[in-house]
């Protein structure tokens, strides 16, 4: 068990809850923020950019704030990632300001984004249960109901920035909670001195873990972000019904998660297998349906199969990484999945203008076909490669024998 590390993962499911409170939240307010800051559609589309411009270099140096300051660097990066969501609905006026605030957002997002996943696997190998799984599950039950609530709020005649700070009250729950939590070990064990090339040997299995994790958040964040188009472009649903589908991709995603996190059994190459095939079938429905319950009944499928997809490869990537490297290496993955994530929709839109939303559909179900070929393999020999290096870091150095006295 990792000394400093809390036996329960509560401190983490908290961080996890706020995490997807915020993104919930911005999912819903981003019409008032639109018109709040005075853009167009395509200055808007463009400042979006920057979200994923500010975390991507954050994400790769939080990982060694992690390692250097546990919890105590996942609680600040909650608090700014809160805080800049207040000044994003209050402040941003006018293109440039809108950019420079979303550049702040993607840069504090994407550092907790690296921190509560380095958390959750710290938690789970001193529990000895799983916690990612179920963390990802808390998360996307954050986003519905954090959206539900602000769109309730928009009803009542409320502004945005009432739902932001309540996430800011959830970040400051969360921070509380981790500051004190150290996520490495206490004590170091001797070592060999690494061999050349040690790093590397361990980066190149989580960076291709990664790129297949990318796969699977291309095809989560497209249905995500173009489910309520296609139904609306396609299908000719009302706009109010439309926007219900994001909402019930969620709401299966972390039903999901929370069934697969309540089993300590479930293997992990099956598991990634027959979600990647689970979600290309799902895919190829939603694509292909002529009516809104058929739609839907893809949509769903899909959310069950790709809901276990990035956590199952996170965590089989980071369970036998060293503690004391463990925010690097959660880094190396995160984010090169993250690339996933940030042109999983760029892709759909692309495929869209060219053939149709229909075919950019069945390109995403190859996407996760593709995954469901790679996932497995790539788990089992990024498990064993990385075993291997934190085998050969923690081996006890031999002592110098001491020269035989003369007799």
């Amino acid at each position: 068990m990792l000394r400093g590390t809390p036996a329960s993962p509560r401190p983490v499911y908290i961080a996890f809850a706020a995490f997807g409170g915020l993104w919930g939240t911005w999912g819903a307010a981003l019409p008032a923020v639109r018109d709040a800051a005075g853009v167009g559609e395509g200055q808007l589309g463009a400042a979006l950019l920057c979200i994923g411009l500010g975390a991507l270099p954050a994400m790769l140096l939080a990982g060694r704030a992690v390692d250097r300051f546990g919890g105590r660097a996942v609680a600040v990066a909650l608090v700014l990632m809160s805080a800049t969501g207040v000044l994003v609905a209050t402040v941003a006026r006018g293109q440039g300001s809108l950019a420079a605030l979303l550049l702040l957002l993607g840069a504090t997002s994407g550092a907790a984004d690296v921190g509560a996943n380095a958390a959750a696997g710290a938690a789970e190998r001193a529990a000895g249960r799983p916690v990612v799984t179920r963390a990802h599950g808390v998360f996307s039950s954050g986003v519905v109901v954090s959206s539900l609530v602000t769109g309730g709020m928009e009803a009542a005649g409320l502004p945005v920035v009432v739902s932001f700070a309540l996430v800011v009250v959830a970040s400051l729950v969360a921070a509380a909670a981790l500051w004190p939590v150290r996520l490495t070990a206490g004590a170091r064990e001797p070592r060999r001195p690494a061999a050349p090339g040690g790093r590397r040997s361990r980066a190149v299995p989580l960076v291709v873990t990664g790129l297949i994790a990318a796969l699977a958040l291309a095809v989560e964040n497209a249905h995500q972000s173009w489910s309520a188009v296609f139904l609306g472009d396609e299908l000719s649903v009302p706009a109010g019904v439309a926007a219900l589908a994001p909402a019930v991709f969620a709401g299966v995603t972390a039903a999901t998660r929370f069934v697969a996190g309540a089993s300590e059994r479930l293997p992990a190459g099956p598991l990634l297998s027959g979600g990647a095939v689970a979600a290309a079938a799902g895919s190829v429905l939603f694509a292909s349906s002529s009516a809104p319950d058929t739609a839907l009944a893809g949509l769903a499928l899909a959310a069950v199969g790709t809901s276990v997809l990035f956590p199952t490869l996170l965590r089989e990537s980071l369970k036998n990484v060293p503690a004391e490297v463990r925010g690097r290496s959660t880094s190396t993955v995160a984010t090169t999945a993250y690339l996933g994530f940030v042109l999983g929709p760029v892709y759909v839109g692309t495929l869209a203008d060219a053939a149709g939303l229909r075919a950019a559909i069945l390109g995403v179900a190859g996407l996760a076909a593709v995954t469901a070929l790679l996932a497995g393999p790539v788990a089992r020999w990024a498990g064993r490669t990385v075993a291997g290096r934190a085998e050969e870091d923690v081996r006890p150095a031999r002592r110098p024998r001491r020269p035989a006295l003369p007799r």
